[in-house]
């Protein structure tokens, strides 16, 4: 089939942001910005290279019995390096990568960057329409297969038979590769792209630039002080952004990358042993996860884990009902939430949590990380221009910098309507500014995350935002997870709560403890229990499929 290439220049961002007059001086002076000097250009093969040079034996990648030392994972790029250029894989070619989280997705990866290639995950598990959707947008040269002996990816290989994409399977072995040399400057190279749900249910492919990651991977390195004795979990879904940092990130200093498999991640037990056996220092979370592993280190008495340092929390909100049993339960390790969207390299904000935190309301999701600004904006009256927001003005969270990625694979409708040329700052790195649709408030220097804009909703007439009520039900102890939707379109809709306890109340009481916190018409009228919410396979609460639900509720 015929590639289409992806963009590779700021030039993919066409659209200009609306704005008040003076609206750039006032939201410049608001920012929240954080700049510093970051080698973003050099490649991370480069990286592991260098590491390889100087402790060839040191272990780069644990995964169950297998233990790839750097010498031995540099062996290994080699090989997939030589296949995919055979295969004609060259700079600038979006090559589809389908397999299970393993010691071969970083081989993979780091194959493709010597290319100058751009990695684009498939999750095996996606069914065949899916993944031929991909495909055809994507343009992808061909559809690489690293599943593994006595495995494939059937729906992957079918969509591939139907688009015409070649299919090349990884090759076996560390030897006989060509040797490996350090390049030159990388920072404008699609780097990967990663493809998020849309509203319309059709995903997007977010591209995010060379110079994005590198920046993202630093920041993790240098706020998390990650060193060669630091073993990160490699615990993320390949098609949730936060997988390639935790794949890449301890490569880049020298540290290891220990492979959590899919079965470890069903359990909390089971969980928490795999990180205990390969003593992981740093692991990043959702939220409801986090609040199973502590409530299984509770009941077991606390005290486990001795070797983590860092729990990071991601991918949705951390509620302070969660935050709170981190650290009585787990009192040497510090607790992070992070914040940030697939378009703009990952996480873009960092916060350790404070005792003082777990009083608030919310918790921050803190500053920005290294060369990003933060800008809360409101919209004017008509609906047409932005204005800077005022601190502790909720608004909406537009992020530049370092970090902004390229746009949407070969969509440059969506992406216009998203991604604009920064008015802010002139010598941003990349000259785009992205709209979020997250909406936030500054308060004391710290950003704090509101829910998502598209989660403002008006029942009776009343406007409200749907994980206020979220956060006041989470806090009430008998709750472990909670998520409220809407039901019923216009005037007729109605909210309706859904939940999981750790104790037994009647759906009574918990309406009664909002009903004491919030107006009345913000507190759901239908309410139903679950043993567990419904997860998206990224491990976050399925509001979609609640917002649909038909089963009674009370």
């Amino acid at each position: 089939m015929t590639t289409v290439p992806p963009e590779t220049t700021p030039a993919t961002v066409r659209a200009e942001l609306p704005l008040t007059p003076g609206a750039a001086a006032r939201a410049r002076e608001l920012a929240l910005h954080h700049v510093c000097a970051c080698d973003n250009a050099t490649a991370l093969l480069d990286h592991v290279i260098g590491h390889a040079e100087r402790a060839p034996e040191r272990p780069a990648v644990v995964d169950g019995e297998r233990t790839l030392s750097y010498r031995d994972l540099l062996g290994r790029v080699s090989v997939i390096r030589d296949a995919l250029r055979a295969a004609g894989v060259g700079a600038g070619d979006v090559v589809a990568a389908a397999g299970a989280r393993s010691a071969e997705t970083p081989a993979v990866f780091l194959a493709l960057e010597a290319l100058g290639a751009s990695y684009l995950p498939l999750d095996p598990s996606w069914p065949e329409i899916r993944v031929r959707d991909v495909l055809g947008r994507s343009g992808a040269r061909l559809l690489l297969d690293y599943c593994g002996e006595g495995a494939t990816a059937h729906a992957a290989r079918a969509a591939a038979a139907a688009t015409r994409t070649t299919v090349l399977s990884v090759p076996a072995g560390s030897e006989g590769g060509t040797p490996l040399e350090p390049s030159g400057d990388r920072s404008h190279e699609a780097r990967y792209t990663i493809f998020t749900s849309g509203t319309t249910g059709r995903p997007k492919g977010a591209m995010v630039e060379h110079q994005g990651m590198l920046n993202h991977l630093w920041a993790k390195a240098t706020d998390l002080a990650l060193g060669p004795d630091d073993a990160v979990a490699f615990t993320a879904p390949l098609v949730f952004d936060i997988s390639v940092w935790q794949m890449l990130c301890p490569l880049l200093v020298g540290g290891r990358v220990v492979v959590v498999g899919d079965d470890a991640m069903r359990l909390p037990r089971w969980l928490i042993d795999a990180l205990d056996t390969a003593a992981v220092t740093v692991v990043e979370l959702v939220p409801t996860v986090i609040g199973w592993l502590v409530s299984d280190l509770t009941r077991t008495g606390g005290g486990g884990l001795p070797a983590l340092r860092w729990l990071l929390s991601t991918g949705e909100e951390l509620y302070p009902a969660v935050a709170e049993g981190v650290p009585p339960t787990l009192p040497h390790v510090s607790l992070v939430n992070a914040y940030g969207p697939t378009e703009c390299s990952d996480d873009v904000t960092h916060h350790v949590v404070t005792p003082a935190d777990l009083a608030r309301p919310r918790l921050p999701v803190g500053r920005p990380v290294a060369n990003t600004a933060l800008y809360v904006l409101v919209q004017d009256t008509d609906h047409t221009r932005w204005r800077a927001a005022e601190p502790g003005e909720s608004g909406e969270l537009f992020v530049g910098g370092t970090g902004v990625g390229l746009g949407y694979l070969n969509d440059p409708a969506t992406t216009d309507r998203a991604f604009f040329h920064d008015p802010f700052d002139p010598d941003s790195a990349t000259g785009r500014l992205y709209r979020t649709g997250d909406l936030a408030r500054v308060d004391d220097g710290l950003l704090y995350y509101l829910g998502r804009s598209d989660r403002q909703v008006k029942v009776a007439g009343v406007r409200m935002e749907l994980g206020e009520i979220e956060v006041v039900l989470s806090r009430h102890p008998a709750v472990e997870q909670c998520a409220v939707v809407v039901s019923g379109e216009a005037e007729h809709g109605e909210l309706v709560a859904h939940y999981s306890l750790r104790s037994r109340v009647p759906s009574s009481v918990l309406q009664d403890a909002l009903s004491a916190a919030l107006p009345t018409a913000m507190v759901p009228r239908r309410w139903r229990e679950w043993d567990k919410l419904p997860l998206t396979h990224n491990g976050k609460i399925d509001h979609r499929s609640l917002a649909v639900d038909r089963n009674e509720a009370s």
